[in-house]
């Protein structure tokens, strides 16, 4: 990497009006937001891949599951725009209407479509993300405040600096670096930001050779089971052949995170072999440990904007109090809203 100096100090990799730390749909939604404003953007992720929870993996040759999200739905006409456009692109459909308990042959709608992505859930965060400055593999190591602005370095030794800072990790992450890089947030942003609180989830994706009966549309949701949620991504129109997702409820993830990989695997196998058919057999089963994977207490506001700092906004699916893909998506537009604002503001 070539080395420019200016006095004594090591010129930055990368400056922009603002950095915004995770790929998933905040980010990727405040990123767009700020862009559509005219600011200058850069993303840092340290995923392979932008999406965050908006996660598909390929199992063989022909098999996807979608491990993270596994739909959403659309409570808001903002969002219901963007689905409109998507729908007419045929990059999203509407899966179901709701879902059976696992006691009955029929799905109990609320009224509000599922949607799900063709191709995966990871598709629509690809698409977003086209056209923004994304570093991916680069894990921030710390955060410094400057006169004008933030710096950040990255896991690479890579230097970025910018007037304003967004940060969508899951809050007990954001406020783990934040501490250890010796920023100190006003106590009552440090309160407000405490407060919230997720639970983990095993996720276990198994490769059936033979075929599932799941409840119509191809899923089984039961908040009263361990293991919550059984989806077949064949059914539901994303894999070519019978791919099972599987989720166990925080409880039992909590319980059960330092169990040994076996011992998960063996629980979420039993949680989805009375949906096999006769003679099918779970012939490869991968464990995804999801940490931070449900917003349990969330923040009452879309985004948070730090006082007392340079510009510097907090967003990500535990705010808003909705906890779900929409209050990702949400949040972002709310953070890249405030963040354009506070720049404005401080010019």
């Amino acid at each position: 990497m070539a080395v420019s100096w200016i006095g004594w100090r090591k010129a930055p990799d990368v400056t922009v009006d603002v950095l915004i730390v995770g790929a998933g749909l905040s980010g990727i939604m405040a990123a767009r937001t700020l862009l559509e404003r005219g600011r200058t953007v850069h993303v840092i992720d340290r995923g392979r891949s932008v999406g965050g929870r908006l996660a598909t993996r390929r199992i063989g040759e022909n098999g996807l599951a979608d491990h993270g999200a596994q739909f959403f739905t659309v409570r808001t006409s903002t969002l219901q725009r963007y689905v409109d456009r998507w729908r007419a692109l045929d990059m999203v459909y509407v899966w179901g209407t709701g879902w059976s308990d696992g006691s009955v042959k029929r799905t109990v709608s609320d009224g509000h479509p599922r949607y799900a992505v063709r191709g995966g859930m990871n598709k629509l965060a690809k698409h977003l993300a086209e056209g923004i400055d994304i570093s991916v593999n680069r894990l921030v190591a710390s955060v410094r405040k400057r006169a004008d602005g933030w710096a950040l370095e990255d896991s690479e030794g890579n230097d970025y600096e910018s007037r304003g800072l967004i940060l969508t990790p899951p809050m007990p992450e954001t406020l783990e670096l934040l501490t250890t890089s010796g920023v100190h947030l006003s106590d009552e942003d440090f309160a407000e930001l405490r407060r919230i609180r997720f639970g983990p989830c095993l996720c276990g994706i198994h490769a059936v050779n033979g075929d599932a009966e799941l409840p119509e549309p191809g899923a089984m949701q039961d908040f009263q089971s361990e293991v919550y949620w059984v989806a077949d991504n064949q059914a539901k129109g994303i894999s070519e052949t019978t791919i099972i997702t599987s989720h166990a409820n925080a409880k039992f993830s909590r319980q059960n995170w330092d169990a040994s990989e076996a011992d998960i695997i063996r629980a979420l196998e039993s949680a989805v072999q009375p949906y096999l058919k006769p003679g099918a057999q779970i012939v490869l089963t991968q464990l995804k440990k999801w940490r931070y994977s449900v917003p349990l207490t969330t923040h009452p506001h879309p985004s948070l904007l730090a006082r007392d700092l340079p510009p510097l906004v907090f967003a990500g699916d535990a705010f808003g109090g909705r906890g779900r893909v929409e209050g990702a998506f949400a949040s972002g537009l709310a953070a890249g809203e405030a963040m354009d604002a506070a720049l404005t503001s401080a010019s």
